[in-house]
């Protein structure tokens, strides 16, 4: 078998409803074909000799992420895609002239290598959890976003186990009033990502006063690329960590894992470099007693199958991230649309990933646009009067207030 082509497949994808990230302040989106936000789908579709065809999906930076793949795609004509590993470091290396393998590379790299195993489980006739060794679980537990009690009571009402908050403008008392609200049988983590990310000395206080409420996890208090802070945090306080969403590949991850820097590894099923890589990482983070719990918040489908195959075949899955209450249109985007039953899904039984998309329903949203602020005035995360300067790191004021509630 040879491989024939490579075909793209992008998509603007509306807001989730009302607003539902573990954020503040995203837009919502509107009826009809113009959709607010700046979320985009890529998907790719694999062509083989044989008539088997293989689907991937890449996130990150999808706009651009679909010239990469065109970039690539002549390295993988005329190849075995039965051979993933193989192709997986053949693209790496014709990277490296670019430099280290980051959003972009990781991107296409993992749509790639995703459709390269759906590829695989369809020419053997078997699923690709069973590729990667077998069941672990049937069903793979999820979890929900909430930053409002109505929504935190409708996730709890819808059987789901666990959810999530965000935002860095009132996390103490969010975290106090959803406890309130939902009580002690389920699970809260907390997503702190900026703009503006906290500093260090600010996340472990917060940190240390997010101790009672016994979260799951605290994700991503600091900014990515300061992975001496996680030190910093640990040794002040014990709440579990999460983070890694915006690595690529097991060299990006190396760092949190190896040192021991986080208790949840959150790598982005878009991302992350492929299933090989996925499966690489949680490997290595088994190795530490740590676990995993995929990024899926801001995918589509195609990714979300991705992870449900990879969950089901590893030891240390935590919880797959969904947002359950999506844009209306996700559901058309993919056949078979995932079933969820209370808090979990069925881990899919079709060959390869065993699921495709309705190509007419995606291109009935052209990308528009991928990039923005992602936070507006109005949610706080900023000190007044400082929103216009952009800031990457800033300082909690008014601190007897923040850090009390």
């Amino acid at each position: 078998m040879k491989i024939t082509g490579i075909r793209t497949f992008l998509m603007h994808a509306g807001q989730p409803h009302r607003s539902k990230w573990a954020s503040d302040g995203h837009a919502d989106h509107v009826t009809g074909h113009k959709l607010e936000g700046t979320r985009n789908w890529l998907f790719l579709k694999i062509d083989t000799d044989e008539g088997i065809t293989g689907i991937g999906e890449c996130s990150g930076w999808p706009r651009v992420i679909e010239t990469a793949i065109r970039d690539l795609a002549p390295l993988l004509i005329g190849e075995d895609p039965t051979h993933i590993e193989k192709l997986w470091q053949k693209m790496a290396i014709a990277m490296m002239g670019h430099g280290m393998i980051g959003t972009v590379g990781g991107g296409a790299m993992t749509g790639i290598d995703m459709a390269l195993w759906d590829i695989k489980g369809k020419a053997l006739g078997v699923p690709v959890w069973n590729l990667l060794g077998g069941k672990v679980r049937d069903r793979i537990q999820i979890y929900s976003h909430a930053n409002t009690v109505e929504q935190a009571l409708s996730v709890k009402n819808r059987g789901i186990k666990m959810l999530k908050c965000g935002g860095v403008a009132d996390p103490l008392r969010k975290v106090d009033m959803l406890r309130e609200a939902v009580g002690d049988e389920m699970d809260i983590a907390i997503d702190l990502h900026g703009p503006p990310w906290m500093t260090p000395a600010d996340a472990c206080r917060l940190v240390r006063k997010l101790e009672p409420y016994e979260l799951i996890w605290v994700e991503d208090p600091i900014a990515p690329d300061n992975l001496e802070g996680y030190r910093r945090i640990r040794d002040a306080a014990h709440v579990p960590l999460a983070a890694g969403e915006r690595s690529a590949t097991i060299f990006g991850e190396r760092q949190l894992i190896e040192e021991e820097l986080v208790d949840v590894i959150q790598p982005d099923t878009g991302r992350a470099g492929g299933i090989t890589q996925m499966k690489k990482i949680a490997a290595m983070a088994e190795a530490h007693h740590i676990q995993v719990a995929p990024h899926s918040g801001s995918l589509g489908p195609v990714a979300e199958y991705a992870a449900l195959h990879l969950m089901a075949a590893i030891p240390n899955a935590l919880m797959l991230e969904r947002i359950d209450d999506d844009w209306e249109g996700r559901s058309h985007v993919i056949v078979p649309h995932p079933v969820q039953e209370g808090g979990s899904i069925a881990v899919p039984d079709a060959p390869g990933l065993g699921c495709d998309i309705d190509e007419e329903f995606v291109a009935r949203f052209p990308s528009d646009g991928n990039v923005s602020v992602p936070v507006q005035e109005s949610n706080g995360s900023y000190a007044p009067g400082t929103y216009g300067e952009r800031l990457y790191v800033q300082m909690r004021l008014s601190r007897r207030h923040y850090f009390n509630t």
